[in-house]
C-alpha cells in the first residue's frame, strides 16, 4: 500500500510514518494539498492520502474528483478537534484518525479505508480450483482475463495474482474503463502533455506510465470505445504508449490483466469489441464461480468480514448465531460477495452484543434477510440475471404505462431509459444492465437527452418530481 502523507502534522508525523512503515506501505509526504497533486499527476500513485485536518481537505478532493484520481483522504488531528473532524468528512475525507496516533486504530482504518488488505478465501471445490489455477499463472507474464458476475471479487483476484507474482513489489494499478467519461478515458490511461487539449494545464502521467513495473488492471474493459480499443491493442503488443498531444513514444514495462462481467466473445460478434484485442487479453482466463456455486465458503467470508469491521469501528470480535450462519446458508446473495459484506458490515453495527442474531443480518432498505431463501432444485438459473429481469420487468410496464397514440418510438425509448435509471437511483452501470445495452450506449443516450434540456438523474437520485 503506498501512503501519501500531507501537511505538517509536528511530532506526530514521524510516528504516523513509522506506524504505516511497520504495517508495510510505502510512504511518502507532500508539505501541502498541492505539492501532493503535482506528485499524483507526475505518476507517483498514492493507495491512501493522510492530511492535517486543518489542510484544505476540500480543496484536494475536488481537484482529485475533476481529474478521476483516486486516492481516498483520511484526516488526521488532535481528539479535541471534533467540529474539525466534522468538517472533514463533509469535505470529502473518508475517515478522521485522532492524534496522538494508536497504532491498531490507524492500521484497521487504513485496511477499510484503502481497502487493499483483502483475503482470497477459498474452502469450496469450486474457488479451491479457480485459485490454484491463478496462482500457477501468476509468476507469468501473461495476460489474464477475469470474467464473472457483479460483485464475485473481480479485482481482489486481479490483487491476489499481483501479490503472488514477480512484480508483486512494484505498483498495482486499477482503472474503472466504465466509470470514466470516453472522453477522458485516453488521458487517463496515456497521459497528455500540457497544452494537449482545453484544460490540459500540466504534463498528466497516464496509469500506463504509472503502472510500469508492476500490474495495470483495466476494469470492465468490455465498455472501452472501439476508437480507445485500437490504441490499447498497440500498447499491448508493442509495450509503449503515446501521450495524448505527445511526440514521441514512452516504453513502458506492464503486465496486462483486465475483467468483464460481460460475454466479450458475444461483444465481438456484435461488433462491441475488438477480435484481435480479445485475443490479447485473453491469453488465460480465471471464471470466479458466483457465491451461490461456492456455498461452503459462505459462512467463513461472514466471519471475515465481521472481523474486518468489528476492528474498523473499534468493536470486540463478534460471532454469528446459529440461526444466523442457518440463515446465511439458506440466503441466494445475488450480489455476490459484495452483497455478503455489506450485509456483514451493517450486521456488525446493528448488533447489540457479542453476538450477531438473524434480525441484524439486513437489506440495504432494512428488510430481513429471510425472504431471499436460496433454492438448490432451481437448476442452473443464473439468479442475478432473473433479478434483473424482473425488476426490468417492472419498469418496462411502468413505462408502457405511460405510452399514448402519437407518442414517438424515440420518446417511448427515452422514457424507458430515464424511469429505469430513476429506478436504480441513478446508477449507469445497474440501469445498462437492466437495459440490456453497454454502458457506453447508454451514457450517449443520456447526453444527447442532457443536450436538448432533458432532466436526467444524477448518480444517487432520482429525477425531480414534476
Amino acid at each position: 500500500m503506498r501512503v501519501l502523507i500531507i501537511g505538517d502534522l509536528g511530532g506526530q508525523l514521524s510516528t504516523a510514518t513509522k506506524i504505516a512503515f511497520e504495517r508495510g506501505a510505502q510512504v511518502s509526504h507532500a508539505a501541502s494539498p498541492a505539492i501532493a497533486l503535482d506528485s499524483l499527476r507526475a505518476g507517483n500513485g498514492a493507495d491512501l492520502v493522510m492530511m492535517d485536518v486543518s489542510a484544505d481537505i476540500a480543496w484536494l478532493h475536488g481537484a482529485l474528483e475533476t481529474e478521476h484520481i483516486v486516492a481516498p483522504i483520511v484526516a488526521c488531528g488532535v481528539e479535541a478537534e471534533a467540529a474539525a473532524a466534522a468538517d472533514a468528512i463533509r469535505a470529502g475525507a473518508r475517515e478522521f484518525i485522532p492524534l496522538p496516533p494508536d497504532a491498531e486504530l490507524i492500521a484497521a482504518v487504513l485496511s477499510a479505508v484503502s481497502d487493499d488488505d483483502r483475503t482470497m478465501i477459498a474452502t469450496d471445490p469450486a474457488m479451491v480450483q479457480v485459485v490454484d489455477l491463478a496462482e500457477q499463472i501468476a509468476p507469468s507474464d501473461a495476460s489474464v482475463l477475469i470474467t464473472g458476475e457483479s460483485g464475485v471479487g473481480k479485482e481482489v483476484m486481479a490483487r491476489f495474482l499481483h501479490k503472488k507474482s514477480r512484480r508483486a513489489s512494484k505498483p498495482f494499478i486499477s482503472v474503472n474503463c466504465a466509470a470514466i467519461p470516453e472522453n477522458l478515458l485516453e488521458s487517463e490511461l496515456f497521459g497528455h502533455e500540457k497544452g494537449a487539449f482545453t484544460g490540459a494545464m500540466t504534463r498528466r502521467i497516464g496509469k500506463f506510465e504509472e503502472a510500469d513495473g508492476g500490474t495495470l488492471l483495466l476494469d470492465e474493459i468490455s465498455e472501452m470505445d472501439a476508437r480507445l480499443q485500437a490504441k490499447l491493442l498497440r500498447a499491448i503488443q508493442e509495450r509503449e504508449i503515446d501521450r495524448v498531444g505527445g511526440n514521441k513514444p514512452v516504453k513502458v514495462d506492464i503486465r496486462i490483466l483486465a475483467t468483464s462481467n460481460r460475454d466479450l466473445a458475444e461483444a465481438v460478434q456484435k461488433g462491441d469489441f475488438r477480435e484481435d484485442l480479445l485475443y490479447r487479453l485473453n491469453v488465460m482466463n480465471l471464471r470466479i464461480p458466483a457465491l451461490r456455486e461456492r456455498r461452503t465458503d459462505l459462512v467463513k467470508l461472514s466471519e471475515f468480514f465481521i472481523d474486518k469491521y468489528s476492528s474498523a469501528n473499534g468493536l470486540p470480535n463478534k460471532a454469528l448465531s446459529d440461526e444466523a450462519r442457518t440463515q446465511i446458508e439458506a440466503s441466494r446473495w445475488p450480489g455476490n460477495v459484495r452483497e455478503l459484506e455489506n450485509a456483514m458490515h451493517r450486521a456488525v453495527i446493528l448488533s447489540r452484543g457479542p453476538v450477531i442474531e438473524v434480525d441484524a443480518i439486513r437489506t440495504p432498505d432494512g428488510a430481513p434477510l429471510s425472504g431471499q431463501s436460496y433454492d438448490p432444485n432451481e437448476s442452473h438459473i443464473d439468479l442475478t440475471v432473473q433479478r434483473a429481469t424482473e425488476t426490468a420487468h417492472t419498469a418496462i410496464t411502468a413505462g408502457l404505462a405511460s405510452v399514448q397514440v402519437g407518442r414517438t418510438v424515440a420518446e417511448v425509448e427515452q422514457e424507458l431509459i430515464l424511469s429505469t435509471l430513476d429506478h436504480c437511483l441513478g446508477n449507469r452501470t445497474h440501469a445498462a444492465n437492466i437495459l440490456g445495452i453497454s454502458i457506453r450506449t447508454l451514457r450517449n443516450k443520456l447526453r444527447t437527452y442532457t443536450d436538448a434540456g432533458v432532466d436526467v438523474a444524477a448518480p444517487g437520485e432520482t429525477r425531480a418530481a414534476g
